[in-house]
């Protein structure tokens, strides 16, 4: 581990233990500044000229605090949160620390309730110097995209259901669709996976597809076939006729991906597809 140069608020920081207090111990960055980390947290281990893995962020007085415990995310990170407290200046979201995320009512798009789930980012906010979420990651995301070409491969983190598809970030730092037409599997609200580049718009923005294209994917679906039908015992009801909402519930496949690979299969003498459904070959 390395020591920060300085402390810096809303990351993880390794700093050097440097004096026990009755109210916890005071670790410092090179630079010689220091934060507190409070009794709750410090273990017999946490001795003088040792260095630790702290977050930082600012306790209900507004002062800069240490913990060891991880938030759900961490500045310019997003995630999913739930509403706990509410307030007529802003609502409160778990982030697993033992103060509440703050969201102000200007960063919500709207009104939140108590229980409520809703994917925030963890921004810092000049007015009051202090880490909050907000709702409203429009401003947020690069609209230069470099770097991304058709059929590349990304990460992409799941962030909201729209009529048209699903919204997401790509690569932490550009906007992303999937749209409804295109998905044949379950798709959940702050999950994090694998996506392909369909297209990058003028604006910015990009067009997402979970499936590789060309061989690759040929590839992907007839292990996808293949692994199915080990698990079913060698024979699964389904062939060429098969009705497209039964493959895309059972396979997570097209129709027309599924036909692929049950002719890729039967050519490499994987398969045999008849009128009463798929066999594996032995």
């Amino acid at each position: 581990m390395q020591q920060n140069q300085n402390l810096e608020l809303g990351r993880i920081n390794c700093l050097k233990v440097d004096r026990h207090t009755p109210h916890g111990i005071f670790l410092t960055a090179l630079d010689e500044k220091d934060v507190l980390l409070p009794q709750a947290y410090v273990t017999d281990e946490m001795q003088e000229e040792t260095l630790l893995e702290v977050f930082l962020y600012t306790d209900s007085e507004d002062r800069l605090i240490a913990t060891t415990l991880k938030p759900k995310a961490m500045l310019d990170e997003y995630a999913l949160f739930e509403v706990v407290d509410v307030a007529p200046f802003g609502a409160f979201v778990d982030w697993g620390l033992a103060k509440d995320l703050f969201v102000p009512n200007m960063f919500q798009k709207e009104k939140f309730k108590i229980g409520d789930k809703r994917f925030l980012k963890v921004v810092y906010d000049e007015k009051t110097h202090r880490l909050v979420g907000t709702e409203k990651l429009g401003d947020f995301f690069d609209r230069r995209v470099k770097g991304l070409a058709p059929n590349k491969e990304v990460d992409i983190l799941i962030i909201a259901r729209t009529p048209l598809g699903f919204k997401c970030v790509v690569e932490e730092r550009y906007e992303g669709l999937i749209y409804h037409n295109e998905i044949f599997e379950t798709i959940e609200i702050g999950s994090r996976r694998k996506a392909y580049i369909k297209t990058v718009r003028k604006d910015g923005s990009i067009d997402l597809k979970l499936q590789a294209g060309g061989a690759k994917q040929k590839d992907i679906s007839c292990e996808k076939v293949l692994s199915l039908l080990k698990k079913s015992g060698g024979v699964m009801p389904y062939n060429y006729k098969s009705d497209a909402e039964l493959i895309k519930d059972v396979f997570a496949l097209s129709k027309k991906e599924f036909k692929r690979s049950l002719t890729a299969l039967q050519e490499s003498q994987d398969i045999e597809v008849k009128d009463t459904g798929i066999y594996l070959k032995s």
